[in-house]
């Protein structure tokens, strides 16, 4: 059944005039009748007629003379109403009050003092930029109530609450308050097709770059994202954002977890769902819809997006002038990149070391280690347990460098070994008998969810 063919039904269901509604917004009508029953968990659906021929019921005409209320007072009536308008921006870091207020549309000098003054409104424009503003004006733009929402304070808090700051007109004065809020998360979902990159098929679905990272992530063992990638391959994906008051937030960039996708590559379906009930006392991991893992317990990488410049192999040394054995692996990547660990450990070392510059020495389980050199900064400390993809640092040229490059070494019983080999040998998380049942439930909802984002992507394609 087509979409038309659909509307078409559901307009006999309900009237006349439910049958214009659907007829003038269809785009909107399908997809919002799409997602409902998704949220179900339906796989399929249909709409059954109310009776056995819609033709054959008894029909009556009514009339009934309806007399329109006064024009006039209805105008007058909605004069005495007070107008409230609303905008919303971003701070930038060059950001005045007199510049914010302006961009915001906000005409009101006794609300631009009380931001240069006032001590607790006055950190809306300190620190960094990227604070999310609303306004509540009146029609002559005065100001009625400011609301900005950035990271929390305490950076413990920083993926789980968020600062809010209040400034809120009480009668011929202002006042200001702040306080932490809980984030919230809301699940959703989106689809596209490549036309070039995968970013800017991401972009053009609206889903933010966070996810679209994740995606080349989780499925980084079944395509290669700089060769493999098709014009005209497809994906799905259904996503956890964390909002604050109902808004996504824009400050994180690992905020959006990906919960289930589909990424059709060259013809290849590829699909993955995160599941926590892998292991017990372990976090979640990403499967296929079979429950084969798609995550070994040490990544391939320590860094999302790179290229090797220099492999585990002899090599001409740039600085020593002389043959050897290169035991790591270079990376070549802007200065500020970052660069993660490659599986589960704890810090063992982190501070200068001579030629790698600054370094990072993580210990991870049966004896092995990584290091990771030449950074520009060290965002860890000693002691410390860092989890599989957790930022270590960022890319530099510390020490004996001639270049911005991540050194990077696998060590097995204090030996270097060759890290690819490691990494394509590596153990994979399994799904317990125990839990198989509870991961199928899981993975036929996942589908449910990425089969409605593809409906209405495709819907809102055909009415366009």
């Amino acid at each position: 059944m087509t979409p038309s063919d659909f509307l078409d039904r559901i307009a006999v269901q309900f009237g006349q005039r439910t049958g214009e509604l659907l007829r003038k917004h269809p785009r909107r009508a399908y997809s919002a009748i799409v997602l409902a029953l998704a949220g179900f968990g339906a796989t399929a659906f249909g709409v059954a007629p109310l009776s056995a021929d819609v033709g054959l019921a008894p029909q009556h005409w009514v009339t009934e003379s309806v007399t329109p209320s006064d024009l006039d007072g209805q105008v007058s009536s909605l004069a005495q109403h007070d107008l409230s308008l609303f905008r919303s921006d971003v701070t930038k870091v060059s950001d005045t009050a007199d510049s914010l207020l302006r961009r915001l549309n906000v005409d009101d000098p006794q609300a631009l003092m009380f931001l240069r003054t006032n001590g607790v409104a006055r950190e809306l424009l300190s620190g960094r930029g990227g604070k999310m503003v609303q306004v509540r004006t009146n029609a002559s733009g005065e100001l009625d109530e400011l609301v900005a929402r950035y990271p929390a304070r305490n950076p413990a808090q920083f993926n789980t609450h968020f600062t809010r700051l209040r400034v809120t007109r009480e009668g011929d004065q202002f006042a200001a308050s702040l306080e932490t809020a809980a984030l919230a998360a809301q699940t959703r979902m989106g689809s596209g097709t490549i036309r070039d990159s995968l970013f800017n098929a991401t972009d053009d679905a609206g889903i933010p770059d966070a996810v679209a990272t994740q995606l080349a992530e989780v499925f980084a063992t079944d395509i290669n994202f700089h060769r493999d990638l098709r014009r005209g391959d497809t994906f799905s994906v259904v996503y956890e954002a964390l909002t604050a008051d109902g808004e996504p937030i824009t400050w994180n960039e690992s905020a959006g977890r990906v919960l289930a996708a589909e990424f059709v590559n060259n013809g290849k379906v590829n699909s993955a769902i995160w599941y926590e009930g892998a292991e017990p006392g372990r976090r979640g991991a990403y499967f296929d819809f079979s429950g084969r893992s798609k995550q070994r317990s040490f990544l391939a990488s320590p860094m999302e997006f790179s290229r090797i410049t220099s492999g585990f192999a002899m090599r001409f040394h740039p600085i020593l002038q002389n043959w050897r054995q290169h035991a790591g692996v270079d990376y070549g990547a802007p200065t500020g990149t970052p660069v993660r660990t490659v599986s589960d450990g704890v810090v063992e070392f982190a501070g200068w070391q001579n030629g790698y510059g600054n370094v990072v020495v993580v210990k991870h389980a049966s004896d092995r280690s990584t290091l990771y050199a030449h950074l520009s900064r060290i965002d860890v400390r000693k002691g410390q347990r860092v989890d599989q993809g957790s930022r270590l640092g960022a890319v530099g040229s510390t020490g004996w460098a001639t270049g911005p490059h991540l050194h990077f070494e696998f060590k097995v019983g204090g030996v270097q070994r060759d890290p690819s080999v490691i990494a394509s040998l590596a153990d994979t998380v399994a799904i317990t008998p125990a839990s198989r049942p509870q991961f199928v439930l899981s993975a036929q909802s996942a589908k449910a969810q990425l089969s409605a984002a593809e409906t209405v992507t495709q819907a809102g394609a055909r009415f366009e």
